[in-house]
This record gives structure tokens, sequence and C-alpha cells, in this order.
């Protein structure tokens, strides 16, 4: 049996709640403080004393690792929060609504995305400053394209179905009907959308940080301990960088397979 509720079809989200898990309780397991540095004790290799080695200070990369883990998961779903209420909804009156406005902000979102978009995140950042707040608002820029493109078509293909008419029949006005008809009816694919997204915002956020436009050191921050330990790479010390960088992978991973699998839990089509 393979039906829609079996643990097997729930098992791909797993991964992302182990990390949101992580995320939360990440600081408190952390063995040793991730700020705290021991130069004596400098690039020293995977240990039981320090599973994932430590860096050029001396700090343990395994606490700076689990710290990071919550810095960045909070930027992220900061980021995806935000790209996703205010596009949403813009996306949603777009399609609800049509006419000029439905096409000036086509003819927008095609300009913005016209761009490389990690190019225009950045220069968000260079122009607002070095800080956590202006990563998580430079990335929710840049998904906001993504979300009223999937709003605007998932209720425009809706706009003039049955139920729709009916709830006009009813006295329904038109904001009822995009609020509580409409958007109820779009929003597991936009579920999915978010989730998809929070694999990209984390490595947005992550790639920001490894080119110095994102959280300043000695901040633990996935892209900030790779772009540390990248210099170590060649002279042997390849813990430093290897590991942050494997738990940003799962971490992009797990977001990507998470998207796919409610995908195929919310998608009435796929429940077969």
């Amino acid at each position: 049996m393979s039906g829609p509720h079996t643990p097997a079809r729930w098992a791909p989200l797993l991964p992302a709640g182990l990390l949101l898990l992580l995320a939360l309780a990440g600081p408190g397991l952390a063995p040793q403080d991730p700020l705290a540095t021991d130069v004596a004790n400098s690039l020293q290799s995977p240990s039981p004393a320090h599973w994932f080695g430590t860096d050029a200070l001396g700090r343990d990369v395994f606490s700076r690792v689990l710290a990071a883990t919550q810095l960045d998961m909070a930027i992220a779903l900061s980021a995806v929060l935000l790209s996703a209420l205010a596009g949403n909804l813009v996306g949603a009156a777009c399609g609800f609504a049509g006419g000029a406005l439905d096409r000036w902000v086509g003819r927008l979102v095609d300009v913005l995305m016209a761009f490389p978009l990690f190019v225009v995140a950045m220069a968000l950042v260079a122009a607002w400053g070095n800080s956590v707040r202006s990563v998580i608002w430079a990335t929710a820029v840049i998904n906001l394209p993504f979300y009223i493109r999937l709003a605007r078509a998932e209720v425009a293909v809706r706009r003039h179905a049955p139920y729709v008419q009916a709830a006009r029949l009813g006295g329904a006005g038109g904001a009822r009907v995009l609020f509580a008809v409409l958007l109820p009816n779009v929003l597991p694919m936009l579920a999915v959308q978010m989730s998809m997204n929070l694999g990209w915002a984390i490595l947005n956020g992550a790639g920001l940080s490894f080119i110095g436009l994102g959280v300043r050191p000695p901040t633990p921050e996935w892209g900030v301990l790779v772009n540390e330990g990248a210099q170590f790479i060649l002279t042997g010390q390849w813990w430093v960088a290897l590991f942050p960088g494997l738990v940003l992978f799962f971490a992009v991973y797990a977001f990507t397979l998470a998207g796919d699998a409610l995908r195929d839990l919310l998608d009435p089509r796929r429940r077969t």
C-alpha cells in the first residue's frame, strides 16, 4: 500500500524536519562555545574532542556548524515567509482582477526575472549594507517573482470555476471570493513552492556570506565557515571547509526533497 497517508510517503519530509529541530536546539547541543578561540589548538583534525576539527583560531567547527544552522534557517524562513506573503497576495489579486493591473505587474515580474537573481541580491545587499536584515530582505525580493507568477496563474485558472460562481451567486463579494474561496484552493501549490524555495534561500544567503556580502565573521554562518576554510584546502586542512559545505548541501537537498514530497502528498492527481 502506498496511499497518501502511509509512513513511506512522509519519509522524505524527515530530513527537513531534522534540520528544523537542529535549528531550534542546535546552540544548546553545541559542546563548546562557537566563538571561543584557542590558538594553541588551531587547525586540529577531527577527533573525539573535536568531531569536525578546529579552524585557524582553534574554534570547534562542529559547534560553529550547529550554531550556524539556527542563523541560516532563520534567514531562509524569514525571507521565504515575507516573499510568500507579499507575492501570493499580489499574484492572487492580479490573477483575480486581470486587466491593466495584471499586465503591468506581469511585465514588472518579467523584467526582474530577466536579470540573474543572485546578482540582484548582491546589488541589494551592497546598497543596504552587510547585515542579516539586508540578506533577508534581498532574498525575499528575488523570490517574489516565483510566488507572483504561481499565485497569478493558479487564481486565473480557477476564477471562473463552478464553485467560484456558486459563491458569487450566494452573495459573496470579490474580496471574500478571493480570500475565502480561491486562495484556500491554491494553498497546497503555494506550500510546495515555499518548501522548494527554502533550499534556494539557504543557498542564496550562504552564497552572499561566502563572497563577503552577507553575515560578517566571526558570526557562525555556513557561507562564512566555507569561506574561512577554503584557503586551507590546498594545505591539507580539508575539514574546515568540508563539513560546513556538506551540511549546506544536505540542507538544500532536504528542502528540495521535501518540496517534491509535498507535491505528491497535496496534489490530488498524484494520489493514486
